[in-house]
Formats: structure tokens, C-alpha cells, sequence
């Protein structure tokens, strides 16, 4: 029988399963095997993997996480990964492979599909900061998550007179931040795509409370940079690289606290909602997205349509070149961040 794999790479997020379930179920229909491959692409380079049919899947539909495992392994950062990969791949007797992930999962395929690897990809980050797609997996239920905060947060700020810094997920991009903190009627919103300095937040948030009102919600990514002395800077948890070039970034919450205390002397909280975004069931957004996505991508493998992935184009999934992730990131809209703006203060 034929036979094609399938892994999950990168930060889990709500929806993965989803999209395990219609890859499993879509190969079911078109008379193919599927392998699960454990942690991503270490289970390529260790051969570790799994048999998935209907029955491995069944009931997986609402389950966070992943069922395969996850990792931040890059192949290409190992001695002989790459090729490794592929001849573990012949080894399976594997026609093609579905890659699940974000711009590392699916930028590790994008160059194995210039190795002759026949791969596909499915998109999916809480961060939303794919090319080539209007959203991703994980990203609404991120979302649903950080606006359910937000509301519980406006209660006790307003009991206790205080300013809430709610410091959320968004390395390079500050979808979460903008779409959460418009639809929980946050008074600031700060992103990476817009620098900003302290003494101007402090300036609105004192605004807002001179107008009467005694507390504030302030949403921050934890990529969102600080401008000090002309100088932007951006906050740290570990400065260590992971096997994709990443830092730890984490924070700046805590700064921020800090100095907005100082400069507006009212009493001020920080909440980071951290991995808790990425926990818990799948809204019925990502679920009907994953689907979509999982069972297109074994359209593209029975097509022969290699190095693509599908994408959300204004409500249709279309296929999208995945060489459009390398070193490339969707940044918010700064039309919509506009739009937000009438809100601060």
C-alpha cells in the first residue's frame, strides 16, 4: 500500500490533532498508509514512528496538543541530518511527507524540497505570523484564551483600583496583542511592530485615570520592544539559542510593571498568560481550519504538488509556495493597529 508520513515540529498549539485526524482520514480515502513521526523531525532523524489509521485517531478531533510529540529539532543543524532524513525517508518507503508547522517546521521543508524531498506543509502558530496564509492554526483559540483573561482581569482592576499589565505570546508579530486587547477593550496595546517608550504609556494610562476612570488594562507582547535612549531593546529571558536561532523571550511584563509604577504611582499588576495560550481544546474556528488544511495538504500529495502548502486566502485555501516562510514574517496589519489606537488612554 501506498505510504506517506506525517509530523508535527515546533510549539504545540490547539488544532494539531485536527489536522493529524483529516491527514489520517483524507489517506484513508485516497488508498493510503500514514506514519506518525514522534517529536517532529527528531523522530525522522531517529526513526521513530507510528502507524496511524482511523482507529489511532479517532476522538482526537477536540484534544490539545499533539498526539505525535513535538519538537524544535532543525535537521540541518545536525552533521548529515538532511541527508539522513531523506534516506530514513526511503527507508519508510514513503512517497511524500506532511510537515506541521510554523515558519521553522515549514522552513526546514522548504529547503528539504530543494533536496528532492516530496513535502507538503500545514500552517499552524498561535502567532500568526506565517506568509502566505490570513491566519493559522492555533491563532484563534490563542486568542479566544487571551480575551477570556483579559475579561476576568477587567473585574479585579476595577475592584482595586489598579493597572493590569497582561503580557502574552508574539515574538516577531503582535497579532495575539491586537486582536485580544480589541476584543477585551484594552486601554494599551503594545507590539513589536511598534516601538514604544514608557513615559508615553504612563502619560495615557495618567490620562485615562485624570478622566475619572480607576484602573487601566495594558496588553503587551513579550517581543515588543523598549525605546531608551533612541535605542530599541528588547527583553530577554535567556539569551541561549535553540536549534532554530531562537532566545527565550519573556519579561517584559515585569519591567514595564516596574516603571509604570514608578512613573504614575498607581499600584500595578502583571499577569503573563505564557504557554497557557497554547493549552486546552481547539475553538470550532481551528478545528474546521485544521480539517480544511490536513485534508487539502493530502489533495496537494496525491496531485504531486510538492513544496506547497495551503493557505487562507480571503476564505478560500489555496496553495502557497512554502518557500514564502523563509526568513519571512506577516506582521500585524498597522491599519488595523489603528484602529486600536482610538481606544488607548
Amino acid at each position: 500500500m501506498r505510504k506517506i508520513g506525517v509530523l508535527t515540529g515546533g510549539g504545540d498549539c490547539p488544532g494539531l490533532n485536527a489536522a493529524i485526524r483529516a491527514v489520517v482520514r483524507k489517506s484513508d480515502q485516497m488508498g493510503y498508509t500514514v506514519l506518525g513521526f514522534h517529536g517532529g523531525w527528531k523522530g525522522l532523524l531517529s526513526m521513530s514512528a507510528v502507524e496511524l489509521d482511523l482507529r489511532a485517531v479517532s476522538g482526537i478531533l477536540p484534544r490539545g496538543g499533539t498526539i505525535l510529540g513535538t519538537s524544535r529539532t532543525n535537521p540541518f543543524k545536525t552533521k548529515g541530518g538532511a541527508d539522513k532524513v531523506i534516506r530514513n525517508l526511503e527507508n519508510f518507503g514513503l512517497e511524500a511527507l506532511v510537515a506541521i508547522g510554523g515558519e521553522d517546521t515549514l522552513g526546514v521543508a522548504s529547503r528539504m524540497f530543494q533536496k528532492g524531498v516530496p513535502v507538503v506543509g500545514v500552517p499552524k502558530t498561535i502567532d500568526n505570523d506565517l506568509m502566505g496564509t490570513d491566519f493559522t492554526i492555533g491563532f484563534d483559540t490563542a486568542v479566544s484564551i487571551a480575551t477570556e483573561a483579559i475579561d476576568r482581569l477587567h473585574s479585579t482592576a476595577e475592584s482595586h483600583n489598579r493597572v493590569m499589565i497582561v503580557e502574552v505570546m508574539g515574538r516577531h508579530a503582535g497579532w495575539i496583542a491586537t486582536y485580544a486587547g480589541l476584543a477585551g477593550g484594552a486601554d494599551v496595546i503594545l507590539i513589536p511592530e511598534k516601538p514604544f517608550k514608557v513615559h508615553e504609556v504612563s502619560d495615557m494610562i495618567i490620562r485615562r485615570h485624570n478622566r475619572g476612570k480607576n484602573f487601566s488594562i495594558c496588553v503587551v507582547s513579550e517581543g515588543a520592544k523598549i525605546v531608551e535612549d533612541g535605542k530599541e531593546k528588547l527583553i530577554l529571558h535567556d539569551s541561549e539559542l535553540d536549534d532554530l536561532g531562537h532566545v527565550q523571550l519573556g519579561g517584559i511584563g515585569e519591567i514595564l510593571r516596574k516603571q509604570l509604577s514608578k512613573n504614575t504611582g498607581f499600584d500595578t499588576r502583571v499577569t503573563s498568560l505564557g504557554h497557557v495560550l497554547r493549552g486546552g481544546v481547539p475553538t470550532a474556528y481551528d478545528r474546521v481550519l485544521a480539517t480544511r488544511f490536513g485534508a487539502a495538504a493530502v489533495d496537494l500529495i496525491a496531485g504531486k504538488n510538492f513544496g506547497k502548502f495551503p493557505g487562507l486566502v480571503n476564505g478560500r485555501v489555496e496553495d502557497v509556495d512554502l518557500s514564502v516562510v523563509e526568513d519571512n514574517v506577516k506582521t500585524v496589519d498597522l491599519s488595523l493597529y489603528e484602529i486600536a489606537e482610538v481606544f488607548f488612554g
